[in-house]
């Protein structure tokens, strides 16, 4: 198991003692929430790593604790351009601001040596796991493939930061980084190796002499440049405390921008060579003494890195590239010797070894260049675990195979939901129970855009509609778009079915929906209008909310009558001249606390005496209109879903133009019944993705604790309640896509039985599933420490919201009985 990252310090060594008091009064004045009167300030030193000395600080009073994260330059004469804390804040600062790259968040810099003796910076301090030992010990096999892959995608996602647009661009020389770096570093092996120290290896300067007259064409083209992390290692990575994903990338001293595959291969040392502070001498790597069960080859390790960051297979300039990564080790562990001799190593009495070791690092690069075959020539064909396995059967054949078309959207929303969505969820979570709460953060924004961009906008928009759509506004030029614009508005053609495969993918996070602009009520609304508004309502309402400008509400349960009765509506909408005037109270018009939120689609009686199914209309209300008034906000178990929210809002004298009708009077019930279809099936498809994140916390969570002795996983009762569950998500999913096929091919009269059956299903099995895995979490389950509670929560809610099980469950035997009496 990985180390706890507060569990890794110890008390701060003599060579590193500063001065708590003046540290205490900088950080108050600097760090933005720093307690100010607290009855304890400790600071202890992290025993992890062999270069800056980075601290632990602990001030608060009483249960109220904070931690922050304090990185310095070391005491002593340092040898010129090492250790400079200031080019870490900086990179930081730009990732943690500009991108999705996980990086802890800085706070301060202070370059002023007379405050604690040398530069430092303050960070936050990241609450997760630390993996000292590569080879994962006491690791779960099921989950040491799912913490390397979590690895190259943290490194893949490094390289995909856009430099020039985070005002990183001048953060170093791209083109010819391997030369500049070969000298810097033999510069720095003679400097901490000249009269006094250390002895000087003669098999350096061969290695030195190879390493020169074999660096890459495609180092002084810039080809593989951008920025670099310099000391990308599984050890600098904190991973989430519970699942499987990289949270935090640390120790930035030696980034740079330069030749990114100077990372890959500096990342994949562990394979070859095994090098550990505390070992007395350099051993095999994991490739040639035995990679442990479950453990990813270094093949399999690259192939994961390129397929998540586009860059091509490294067979061609690999000898060099590892060659390289042990020539740098090795100097960088010949300073760390010559700073234990100095009595200022970072890393104390465990740095005693290092001199040797880096004497072996040399002979081990000289041998690896002497090898014949060090990578295959083209990446090996990898078959990855999938659930369902659609993978083998890409050519659509099979009832309920996505074809080729659905399975490429479906690696892309994969691929983004990992690199975007997961690592982000906290940050929204924050800021969702935040005073700010009810605003957005800035992020979403950016991801939304990032998402039109890789085609992943609007899928939910079902062929037929668009195509309505389009004609509708053939003739008119009030959309001002360009015709590329205006086509990318309608996603990407899907029936409801396939529409299916992808919206399960983004019900695996409560935050992903809207992201893609596939988020409820907003879907059902578009297709309330796709489907049933006039040429000025698609213009003036839809277009926005395509575009994700906008935001809506949908208005229909109202507190005062039990509304899954929808003839129980009492708010009135009645004409007079050119307007309607709406009087009524609606609540749980969810969407309605959104700051974006501009257009309600309001459900009320225009004539209180026609039939029962005539007497509601819908109608959009602009919801900057006067007499508009939202009362609060509503929880639902707690959650109010900032800054989304469910809003209970009353309608005084609400005058809105005639023209805004939706259909026409009296239709209202016509429009529900079409909004139910697609709309509803989507909350389905949702759940199943919902339940598939379910799962998988589920079981890492078994493979990981221990109770009486051994794994969860290994006691048989767990083991037989998980196939149950995994049997019940697979009939389930079956279900939903069958009343999808249905949809698609019967329209929503004749669907609304098996639609029924999907509604009843999806949310019962989900709930089964979730409440297991909180089961298996304990008290963690519960918590916000994990996403499963949210889930839960709004599993549990769609039982109601989506119609009540009881509603369904009358339409589902209504229709059994009148096939029996037809037989």
């Amino acid at each position: 198991m990985g180390s706890s990252t507060g569990d890794l310090v110890t008390r701060v060594q003599s060579a590193h003692l500063f001065d708590h008091d003046a540290l205490f009064r900088f950080a108050a004045d600097n760090v933005s929430g720093f307690p100010t009167n607290p009855s304890q300030f400790k600071v202890s030193q992290f025993g992890h790593g062999q270069s800056n000395p980075t601290f632990l600080i602990e001030v608060g009073s009483g249960s109220s604790l904070k931690r922050y994260v304090l990185r310095k330059k070391p005491p002593g004469k340092l040898l010129q351009s090492a250790h400079a804390v200031e080019r870490e804040f900086q990179v930081l600062r730009a990732l943690g601001e500009h991108t999705q790259v996980p990086v802890p968040k800085v706070f301060c810099l202070c370059t002023d040596p007379t405050v604690i003796g040398t530069a430092f910076y303050i960070m936050e301090f990241m609450e997760g796991r630390i993996f000292i030992d590569p080879k994962l010990p006491n690791v779960a096999p099921e989950r040491r493939s799912a913490l390397y892959r979590a690895t190259a995608k943290a490194l893949a996602s490094l390289h995909s930061a856009d430099v020039d647009a985070i005002g990183l661009e001048n953060y170093g020389r791209r083109g010819n980084y391997c030369k500049r770096q070969i000298d810097r570093w033999f510069k720095q092996y003679l400097a901490s190796t000249s009269e006094g120290k250390p002895e000087r290896n003669p098999k350096m300067f061969e290695l030195v002499d190879w390493l020169r007259k074999s660096i890459p064409a495609e180092d002084s083209t810039g080809a593989t440049s951008g920025l670099a992390h310099g000391d990308f290692r599984i050890d600098n990575l904190v991973f989430h405390p519970s699942e499987d994903r990289v949270i935090g990338i640390i120790d930035w001293e030696l980034s740079t921008l330069g030749n990114q595959m100077c990372d890959v291969a500096y990342s994949c040392m562990h394979y070859i060579v095994n090098v550990q502070l505390d070992n007395e001498h350099v051993s095999e790597g994991l490739e040639t003494a035995g990679l442990p069960e479950g453990m990813l080859s270094m093949p399999e390790f690259l192939i994961e890195y390129c397929s998540a960051s586009g860059k091509p297979w490294p067979a061609a300039n690999w000898k060099f590239y590892v060659a390289f990564s042990m020539f740098r080790a090795a100097s960088i562990y010949t300073g760390v010797y010559n700073r234990w001799l100095m009595g200022n190593a970072s890393a104390g009495e465990r740095a005693r070894n290092t001199g040797a070791q880096a004497n072996e690092l040399v002979e081990s690069a000289l041998g690896y260049i002497a090898r014949d075959n060090v990578l295959p020539e083209h990446p090996p064909s990898v078959q990855r675990d999938m659930s369902p396995s659609y993978e083998s059967l890409v050519d659509g054949s099979g009832r309920f195979i996505p074809n080729r078309k659905v399975l490429e959207l479906r690696h892309k929303l994969i691929k983004f939901m990992e690199t975007h969505i997961y690592p982000m969820e906290n940050e929204f979570s924050k800021l969702a129970q935040s005073d700010m709460r009810w605003t957005i953060h800035p992020e979403e924004e950016k991801l939304k855009e990032m998402a039109k961009r890789e085609g992943l906008w609007n899928l939910f928009v079902p062929v037929d509609s668009a195509a309505r759509a389009r004609r509708e506004l053939a003739a008119t030029e009030k959309h001002n778009l360009s015709s590329k614009s205006f086509d990318q508005l309608f996603g990407e053609g899907l029936t409801n079915l396939e529409y299916g495969y992808l919206c399960e993918i983004m019900g695996r996070s409560v935050w992903a929906p809207q992201v893609f602009n596939c988020g409820a009520p907003d879907t059902g609304n578009m297709e309330v209008i796709l489907r049933y508004g006039n040429k000025e309502q698609i213009s003036e309402w839809l277009i926005p909310l395509l575009e994700g400008k906008i935001r809506s509400g949908f208005a229909m349960t109202e507190p005062q009558v039990a509304s899954s009765d929808a003839t129980n509506i009492e708010c009135s909408i009645q004409r007079q001249g050119d307007s309607y005037v709406i009087n009524g109270t609606k609540w749980w018009t969810s969407g309605a606390m959104d700051p974006r939120c501009r257009v309600l689609i309001l459900m009320g009686k225009t004539d209180f005496s026609a039939p029962k199914h005539k007497q509601q209309s819908m109608i959009l209300v602009d919801m900057q209109t006067p007499g508009i008034r939202v009362k609060r906000p509503l929880t639902v178990f707690g959650f109010d879903d900032a800054p989304h929210g469910h809003a209970e809002i009353s309608f005084e004298n609400v005058v809105v133009p005639a023209k805004n009708i939706l259909l026409g009077e009296g239709r209202g019930f016509e429009i529900a019944q079409g909004r139910l279809g697609p709309g509803r099936l989507h909350h389905c498809m949702r759940l199943i993705g919902a339940a598939e994140r379910g799962m998988e916390l589920m079981a890492q969570r078994a493979l990981s604790r221990k109770t009486f002795g051994k794994f969860i996983a290994q006691h048989g009762s767990f083991v037989s309640d998980l196939a149950k569950l995994r049997v019940e998500l697979e009939g389930t999913r079956l279900l939903v896509l069958e009343a999808a096929d249905h949809l698609d091919k019967f329209g929503n009269k004749k669907a609304r039985g098996i639609l029924a059956m999907a509604k009843v299903a999806a949310p019962n099995m989900a709930l089964k599933v979730l409440d297991t895995a909180i089961q298996v979490h304990g008290a963690a389950g519960v918590s916000s420490d994990t996403v499963l509670a949210h889930l839960w929560a709004t599993a549990r809610t769609l039982r109601i919201a989506d119609g009540p099980d009881e509603v369904h469950l009358g339409t589902i035997g209504k229709l059994e009985l009148q096939r029996a009496s037809k037989l």
